[in-house]
């Protein structure tokens, strides 16, 4: 006797649609970057970098004359319970990060950086400009 297998055209056609990450644009995902505005407030320039999922301890800012960069890491927490499977999932997990210059030289003793919610705020003040010097000429 012949097996006969019924085939649902539909059952192949979604067979993991909610499972593969789809893209309804038709061009490839790309890395998130590091979203932010930069104010210049009299003698300090001021920065706000949204940072949504990343731990203060995750975030690395370094400064370098007028050359700012903005480093961090979202940690994909592993929980998973019996019986549970993940249907979908868009969340960005890895390594971002951002450099840029500003017009003037940065004084870094005074930069204060504060994390709250989910946004990372710089206030970089200005270093000064030093009074030219003369040299007197032995």
């Amino acid at each position: 006797m012949a097996n006969i297998t019924r085939i649902d055209p539909l059952e192949d056609l979604f067979r993991g649609f909610f499972v593969r990450p789809v893209d309804f644009n038709g061009s490839p995902q790309q890395t998130p970057s590091i979203k932010m505005d930069v104010r210049e407030e009299g003698d300090n320039y001021l920065v706000h970098a949204e940072l949504p999922g990343v731990r203060k301890e995750d975030i690395h800012v370094v400064v370098d004359g007028n050359q700012v960069s903005l480093s961090a890491e979202v940690k994909q927490e592993k929980e998973s319970r019996e019986g549970d499977r993940l249907l979908r999932s868009e969340r960005y997990f890895g390594k971002v990060s951002r450099s840029f210059q500003l017009g003037q030289e940065i004084d870094d003793s005074k930069a204060i950086a504060k994390f709250n919610d989910g946004v990372l705020e710089l206030t970089l003040p200005k270093r000064q400009a030093s009074p030219n010097k003369r040299l007197n000429i032995e």
